[in-house]
């Protein structure tokens, strides 16, 4: 709960500066909306055009060979894009095309002369810019100019440049592919001429005898009966291998599990019917012999032909597992007479390449060899040159620029210019409002007071207040007096009546007013109230009440006149004014006497209430002496007026002396301006009424907060 008050509080002290200093804000921000203004009026216009171009990468628009892989976004690609298009070779094209050297030399030079190159190319630069679509093959190109037309103009010549020149260099760059690969094809078809020129001699020299155009290599016949023999051991070895896997299934089963497997193993059909007769014998047996019972002739019959189903069975079973068994041998032995034979061939194969094939062999791959690479660039030649009759289109033309409206120029955009200063001038005004409110160490708040004085605010006046007699009785600033009244008593132990000195710390904080009115409304409220004019060197109370001042103070301590002489009554019932009086050269130092101190003892048993006007404390010693002897001292401060260490120092000056400050009274207040005080503004205005009996009291430099809380419509003090 506590941080949430802090936070309110917090935000309401920012409001607060805001409201206090909102003339700076509001000059601040109206000198920037006015500076932004007129510079924006007075900017030349500026026209943009833009151009929409589709880029991509290089590909042919009908595949011819093959089918072509689109390439995905790159990112790099279109970098290198953007740069090529801003680049001098596509720019001087540009100004070429429009002539924009002589053009511009007319507008901007004063002479009207033709620009040079460079200068023409800076100021193009300056016009473009390139902007993309994010994750796509767009471009926009965004030309600005004084003149609409030529804003078009220009965008739609930078994207002619942009894409004649991506194709004239894929054309360019095929032609001397074309031109290189021809030159190594003639290279490479001299090189195989050779190599069969080789090859034909190796072959008459060893007389090796070849199958096929003897120009070419051809096959040799010693070869194909190799490669014959070879194929047959495979054949064979794998005819062994299957036979072995079938006869060791075999051996591994059972007599009952082979004649189940049969069907998939040798598919041996005398066996199956023999298994097919042996079941059907079996069923027929066990059917009879429920029947008939076992003694029965026809099942001792059908008995006997079920033992000799089952003795045929296995012989049938044992000449299968022999048969498999002689498979298998002679195919093992078919095996190795192959293995023999080609290993017998291999060896006269080694030795004859040894001698006679090895260097024929040589010579035939090396044919071989240069044969493909001649091909293949026979191939290549030939497909590059049908690709380069293929169109292209690495580039295409979207949106064609077209010229802006005159009345419609990018640049300035008047409105968005004087958003910005708005802000701007927002931004700026509130920093030098907080500026100079950091850089204010003046009295603001009573929280100031309490933080850095340690005294309770037991007034708080509006700004422009006259005296109470001008306003009249029924002035609503008498309210604030009213309260201070209370306050003091309050302050005093519920003891009314006294002497009481008003002083403040620097010349102009209001302290003499303060004093009047509060005298003022003392007198209306019944109490006897004496105001002495103590300020002797800048009198101001007989102003207020259109008084002489030649007798008065002054004259009663130096004895030249008597005190019922000097008091005069005034036309406010209640209320009595001794005046200052002259002050003489010799007359420095009056206050500091025992004439003074049994003047105000005399006081204080003539009126309920003495008011001192006393001089400001810095730079007198007159209000600290005079502080020292009344009952209590009030301290006005002046709002936003001086320093925050005048207050303190004010305060310990009458310390010091030993003076009693009751409190602090805040003056000047803009009450309209800083909400903080409205609350008390509003209440002096409508809630005032009696106050409720109660003491509230303070050790010397302990704080003391004493506001004003409304509670069903009455006022309390506390």
């Amino acid at each position: 709960m506590e941080d949430s008050q802090d936070r309110n509080i917090h935000f309401l002290d920012y409001w607060r500066v805001i409201r206090s200093r909102k003339e700076i804000i509001l000059a601040v921000t109206l000198l920037v909306v006015i500076t932004a203004t007129v510079f924006t009026y007075t900017r030349p216009k500026i026209y943009q055009s833009t151009v929409r171009i589709e880029v991509r990468q290089d590909s042919l628009d009908l595949p011819v060979f093959q089918r072509e892989v689109v390439p995905s976004y790159n990112p790099f690609f279109m970098r290198t894009q953007y740069e090529i298009i801003r680049s001098r070779d596509i720019l001087q094209q540009v100004i070429q095309a429009l002539n924009l050297n002589q053009v511009w030399g007319e507008e901007y030079s004063r002479d009207g002369e033709a620009l040079p190159v460079e200068t023409t190319l800076r100021l193009l630069k300056r016009q473009i810019r390139v902007n993309p679509y994010r994750d796509t093959t767009l471009i926009d190109i965004e030309v600005y100019d004084r003149i609409p037309e030529y804003s078009a103009r220009i965008a739609n010549a930078v994207a002619v440049a942009y894409r004649d020149r991506r194709l004239k260099s894929k054309s360019d760059e095929l032609r001397r592919a074309l031109q290189v690969l021809q030159t190594e094809l003639d290279k490479q078809m001299e090189l195989v001429s050779k190599a069969e020129e080789h090859l034909e001699s190796v072959r008459r020299e060893f007389d090796i005898s070849t199958l096929g155009t003897t120009g070419q290599g051809g096959i040799l016949v010693d070869s194909i009966r190799l490669q014959k023999l070879v194929a047959d051991r495979i054949e064979a070895e794998v005819d062994y291998q299957v036979r072995k896997a079938r006869l060791d299934g075999v051996l591994q089963l059972s007599d009952e599990e082979l004649v189940e497997a049969n069907p998939w193993i040798t598919r041996d059909n005398t066996l199956s019917s023999l298994k097919q007769s042996l079941i059907n014998s079996k069923v027929q047996l066990r059917v009879v012999m429920e029947e008939k019972g076992p003694a029965h002739p026809e099942v001792r019959q059908l008995a006997a032909g079920v033992d000799e189903l089952q003795k045929s069975m296995d012989s049938a079973i044992l000449g299968l597992k022999q048969g498999l068994q002689i498979d298998y041998q002679v195919a093992e032995q078919k095996f190795k007479q192959l293995d023999e034979i080609l290993k017998e061939v291999r060896q006269q194969d080694i030795e004859d390449k040894g001698e006679r094939l090895l260097p024929f062999e040589k010579a035939n791959r090396e044919v071989e060899m240069q044969r493909q690479v001649m091909n293949a660039l026979r191939a290549r030649l030939a497909q590059e040159g049908i690709e380069i009759e293929i169109p292209r289109t690495p580039v295409d033309i979207i949106e064609m620029a077209m010229p802006p409206d005159v009345d419609d120029p990018y640049s300035p955009n008047y409105l968005f210019n004087i958003a910005i200063s708005i802000c701007i001038g927002l931004g700026l005004g509130l920093g030098m409002a907080y500026f100079i409110e950091y850089l204010d160490t003046s009295v603001k708040t009573v929280d100031d007071v309490e933080q850095y004085l340690g005294l309770p605010v037991i007034g708080i006046i509006p700004q422009k207040v006259r005296p109470l007699s001008q306003e009249g009785p029924d002035s609503p600033h008498g309210e604030a007096y009213r309260l201070l009244r209370t306050n003091i008593q309050f302050n005093n132990k519920g003891v009314g009546g006294g002497a009481f000195a008003v002083v403040s710390g620097g010349v102009g904080e209001g302290k003499s007013t303060t004093l009047f009115n509060l005298a003022y409304v003392c007198a209306q409220l019944g109490d006897k109230v004496l105001v002495v004019d103590s300020d002797l060197r800048r009198p101001v109370q007989h102003t207020f009440l259109d008084m002489s001042n030649r007798f008065g103070l002054t004259n009663v301590l130096m004895r030249d006149v008597a005190l019922e002489e000097t008091i005069k009554t005034t036309n406010i019932p209640n209320l009595h004014f001794l005046p200052s009086g002259q002050l003489p050269r010799a007359g420095l130092g009056l206050l500091d006497s025992q004439r003074m101190r049994d003047l105000v003892k005399n006081l204080k048993t003539r009126y309920d209430y003495v008011f001192f006007d006393a001089p400001p404390l810095m730079g007198v010693s007159d209000a600290s002496i005079l502080a020292s002897e009344v009952d209590g001292v009030l301290l006005v401060v002046q709002y936003r007026k001086y320093p925050r260490t005048m207050s303190a120092r004010a305060k310990r000056v009458v310390e010091n002396v030993g003076g009693k400050i009751l409190g602090v009274v805040l003056n000047n207040i803009n009450i309209m301006r800083d909400d903080y005080y409205y609350y008390y503004h509003t209440h002096y205005t409508h809630y005032y009424g009696a106050p409720s009996s109660g003491d509230s009291t303070a050790d010397e430099g302990q704080k003391k907060k004493q506001k004003v809380a409304v509670a069903d419509g009455q006022e309390e003090v506390y």
